[in-house]
């Protein structure tokens, strides 16, 4: 059974799920701009593109690692992961 505190955990990393693919969205979508500007021979917005899709990668991943920190504190005990409990 779940416990308030280990639904509220899943609650959060959830939403960290969530904003995790927003921005791995958002830097394929300036990815695929600054791959259009390239095209054009437009280094300006192909730079700005890019820097924008480094940063929305950086922040997913920043999501992302929180997620999963936070879905290991509810199953570190859990053996079907084969995780023993150590980190």
């Amino acid at each position: 059974m779940t416990t308030e505190r280990e639904h509220f955990i899943h609650h959060s990393a959830a939403e960290e799920h969530r904003a995790a693919a927003h921005h791995f969205e958002a830097a394929a979508k300036h990815q695929r701009l600054a791959a259009d500007a390239d095209d054009l021979d437009d280094s300006v917005a192909a730079a700005h593109h890019a820097y924008l899709a480094y940063g929305h990668q950086l922040r997913g991943i920043a999501h992302a690692a929180q997620a999963s920190v936070q879905d290991r504190v509810i199953d570190h005990d859990d053996v079907d992961h084969g995780d023993d409990g150590k980190y």
